[in-house]
């Protein structure tokens, strides 16, 4: 995790959407058995409006399900 935060910090890939972006500040992580399943979380969580990623960034896990029935 490290590693890649790393690089996405000092803008090793001007292609990357991090890149003007800068500087960076980490405010969620999560660790999984396999990389298959982090990928795919890290697609889900790309999908979700604002409201329901600040919940998890806050640690308000008993929020979500209500934030995916409301479109606010």
């Amino acid at each position: 995790m490290e590693r890649r935060f790393e690089e996405h910090q000092s803008g090793l890939n001007p292609e990357c959407y991090t890149y003007t972006r800068r500087p960076l500040l980490l405010v969620y992580h999560e660790r999984f058995p396999d990389v298959h399943q982090a990928i795919a979380f890290e697609k889900q969580v790309k999908g979700w409006r604002r409201a329901k990623k600040e919940a998890l960034i806050n640690g308000e896990w008993h929020l979500l399900p209500e934030l995916s029935r409301t479109a606010k």
